[in-house]
């Protein structure tokens, strides 16, 4: 999952194309989980997250892997982290000058302000909808 934040992402993750070998300790999906790259080249680069919509899939190493609660849409979540103020503010945290890092307990003092359940699922599905547009559109 950590490769493809940065070569087909998207932000919302329901299948994979790639594959790994399970490891002992290997994390799995549930379904639900945000996941946020843990180190990258930049903090712009690991200024994003993606929503795991799908349970089972393996989701490697050198991943935070954010378990909303019942009040935020994981999509909705991702879309916040990797956009506007909070991409700025996550990106600040990274720590780091060849490889840049940022830990769980980073994200854990993030200040997210959120619109009701419903909102947030209506502007998941909006944004859901363009991606897939430009997505048929960039096969073209």
């Amino acid at each position: 999952m950590y490769g493809r934040l940065y070569t087909n992402y998207s932000s919302a993750i329901e299948t994979v194309d790639t594959y790994a070998k399970p490891l002992i300790g290997s994390v799995y999906s549930k379904g639900g989980e945000v996941i946020v790259p843990a180190s990258g080249e930049t903090a712009e680069d690991i200024a994003r997250a993606s929503a795991v919509i799908s349970k089972g899939f393996l989701l490697g190493g050198d991943l935070n892997i954010i378990n909303p609660n019942s009040e935020i849409d994981p999509v909705f979540l991702a879309l916040q982290l990797s956009n506007g103020y909070l991409k700025k503010e996550l990106a600040s945290k990274a720590q780091g000058k060849s490889v840049v890092h940022i830990h769980n307990s980073d994200l854990e003092n993030l200040q997210i302000i959120y619109p009701s359940l419903v909102e947030q699922m209506k502007v998941s599905t909006c944004i859901r909808m363009f991606d897939h547009l430009i997505t048929l559109h960039q096969r073209k």
